[in-house]
């Protein structure tokens, strides 16, 4: 028996790789299907090779996992978020930092094309990159005319961890890792300009030796699934809202029409931005608007 980590899923088939760097094609047992636990890409995994086929006889269990993409024990998420083509949408921005937050993975922001705004148009986006910084998040944003520095503040934050991409498509993710690494070769995504569409390029999940890093490049979207978690535990994804929300006056306040809302008072005061607010009472009604998901399966995500 060996242990080792998934680093790709294709088709019902594994590729392992273990602590010597030996890749092993597997299967998983039936059993897994039985008790509806399904390996993932990033699985730390036991397996028995035989030949040129393996077998994988348990999980270990996961220190978090996304759904989209379908990737276990990630220690940075990269959001590639694109400035224009297609311009910015701090909303989209909010969705995809809120699944992290739900999922327990620590986000990165690196904000693409910078290259192609104007001076007044960059200087506004400083002012947002600075409000996400003062949330507590890590951004990076590239200076409007070369993004060497950034490039290489995100490389040593990559460096011995495992990370995955991850934005709006045609945000830049294929280009950015073909600048931390030419030699990956990946195809890079051309942006429709009459549909403001990237094309999907990236067709499945991999975990990419890049330097001192494993990346997961992974196929690009536009827009996230609906929550999984009930509309009253949403503050608990704003990490300025936990912040100040023991000052509201009521327990379990939802911050929308209560009075003494320690939250709505720090957005009146500009403490919090009113673009983070804005998305939070967005996602609160679209929660409570989708209808009920039960589970039908025991997956160990």
């Amino acid at each position: 028996m060996e242990k080792g980590r998934i680093i790709r899923s294709l088709s019902g088939y594994y590729d392992i790789e273990t602590d010597k760097g030996k890749i092993q094609r597997t299967r998983a047992r039936g059993e897994f299907r039985k008790s509806g636990q399904k390996p993932i890409v990033g699985d730390f995994v036991d397996f028995e090779s035989e030949n040129d086929d393996g077998l994988i006889w348990k999980i270990y269990p996961r220190i978090n996992a996304l759904v989209r993409p379908p990737i276990a024990n990630i220690d940075i998420a990269v959001i590639v978020t694109a400035l224009k083509e297609p311009n910015f949408a701090a909303n989209l921005l909010d969705r995809q930092l809120v699944a992290l937050e739900a999922a327990h993975v620590k986000p990165v922001i690196y904000f693409s094309k910078a290259d192609l705004l104007t001076d007044e148009a960059y200087a506004a986006i400083t002012t947002i990159a600075e409000d996400y910084r003062q949330i507590g998040y890590t951004v990076l944003l590239p200076a409007s005319n070369n993004n060497v520095v950034a490039r290489q503040a995100l490389q040593s934050l990559l460096d011995g961890r495992v990370s995955v991409f991850m934005g709006q498509t045609g945000a830049g993710k294929s280009t950015l890792l073909n600048q931390l690494s030419p030699k990956l070769g990946l195809e890079t995504g051309i942006v429709s300009k009459a549909l403001s569409r990237g094309k999907h390029t990236t067709r499945q999940v991999t975990l990419i030796k890049v330097n001192d890093a494993l990346i997961a490049d992974t196929p690009g979207f536009s827009s996230y699934e609906v929550f999984d978690f009930p509309a009253e535990a949403l503050d608990d994804y704003f990490p300025e809202f936990v912040a100040v929300r023991d000052g509201c006056r009521f327990r379990g306040c939802l911050h929308l029409n209560e009075p003494a809302c320690a939250v709505k008072e720090a957005v009146s005061l500009g403490a919090i931005p009113e673009s983070r607010y804005n998305s939070y009472k967005a996602f609160y009604e679209l929660i409570k608007s989708q209808k009920p998901k039960y589970k039908t399966d025991n997956r160990n995500f």
